[in-house]
């Protein structure tokens, strides 16, 4: 699993809204500027092909931050 770090700038390439280095892990991603519900399937499509960890609406409604998401992202891996 890569480093937190490692996930943000990931999740940055992602968001064609976002600049590179703008994202920490306290980040809130529902607030990032253009989030969506087809940011949200990005993301969970994301995820799955990153990480083999397919997210559930579920999760995301659970979470807040990217850290959040990290996390389950990492306990899904294990």
């Amino acid at each position: 699993m890569d480093s937190i770090n490692i996930f943000i700038e990931k999740i940055e390439a992602e968001f064609d809204d976002v600049k590179k280095g703008t994202l920490v892990p306290t980040t809130s991603y529902k607030d990032i500027e253009g989030w969506s519900s087809m940011q949200a399937l990005i993301l969970i499509a994301f995820i799955d092909s990153e990480y083999d960890v397919m997210l559930s609406g579920e999760d995301l409604n659970n979470t807040l931050t990217i850290q959040d998401i990290y996390n389950i992202v990492k306990s899904k891996k294990a």
